[in-house]
């Protein structure tokens, strides 16, 4: 089974269409269908303020978003024609985690942005992402702010701890995994009652799992020693060339990795490589 419905969301920042071309690159490899999404966000005005603000600001508004929809659009088909894509344009209005969520069930794969609370300009939506993943049901493939990703998926990092999450993350990847040149399954401090149910051999059974599909696959093993996981993922993925990290999505709560630390909200602020996520 290929990815054969991909769904990217896209705003009007410049960074979208980076995210557009990786979206129809993964769409054109399977002869798949493009769907761009341009979300009209609830307005932040209090409903008490809206009654007594005039008509001529309400209307300034609604133009402003209706121009950045049209930018959003123009890119979006643009870079889709050049792909040579089979490619649908949708703008709706409403929550943009909700309504992106929405489009995203009747998708195979959501492309968007990571998002920078402190870089509005690159990705207005900070929290989109982590959203996504919690509520869409389905993989989303998170691109960073900076940076050109030509050939994603060559060279792939699967993150392993033998949990629910990874095991869903590697099915919902492995279109990618089959095309990928090389594929590495990093198991961190597996040995711990903590690091996940691995067998005898971390990483060697879902290693085997992945060559059963044809996918050239080997297992890493290291130990964290007091570095944070996410801090060695991003290690491994730089010193390897990786150009597509795989990874299961909070296994713990949202709350808890947001207040404690977790490989997610890590991975989420500190990526430099897209990420495929999947709860």
């Amino acid at each position: 089974m290929g990815l054969k419905n991909i769904l990217v969301h896209v705003d009007a920042s410049e960074r979208a269409g980076e995210r557009i071309r990786v979206a129809a690159s993964l769409a054109g490899a399977d002869d798949g269908h493009l769907t761009g999404v341009f979300v009209a966000p609830d307005p932040l005005i209090p409903t008490w303020m809206v009654a007594g603000m005039p008509a001529s600001a309400l209307e300034a508004a609604v133009e402003r978003v209706r121009g950045e929809g049209e930018t959003a659009r123009e890119r979006f088909q643009e870079i889709a024609e050049r792909a040579g894509v089979h490619a649908e344009w949708r703008m709706a209005s409403g929550s943009v985690s909700q309504v992106t969520a929405l489009h995203a069930r009747y998708a195979d794969l959501a492309v968007v942005g990571k998002g920078s609370a402190s870089e509005p300009e690159l990705y207005p939506y900070p929290e989109l992402a982590a959203d996504l993943t919690m509520s869409c049901g389905r993989p989303v493939l998170v691109v960073p702010n900076s940076g050109r990703f030509e050939g994603l998926g060559e060279n792939v990092l699967v993150c392993w701890n033998a949990s629910r999450e990874a095991t869903r993350a590697v099915n919902d990847a492995m279109p990618l995994l089959r095309r990928a040149e090389k594929v590495v399954v990093l198991s961190v401090d597996a040995h711990r009652p903590s690091g996940g149910d691995h067998g005898e051999i971390p990483g060697a059974d879902i290693a085997l799992h992945l060559a059963r599909h044809g996918v050239n696959a080997e297992a890493a093993n290291t130990v964290a020693d007091g570095i944070a996981v996410s801090d060695i993922v991003l290690s491994h993925a730089s010193d390897r060339g990786i150009d597509l990290i795989v990874t299961g999505a909070w296994g713990h709560s949202r709350m808890r990795e947001w207040a404690f630390g977790g490989v997610t909200a890590s991975l989420l602020r500190d990526t430099t490589v897209p990420a495929l996520m999947s709860h």
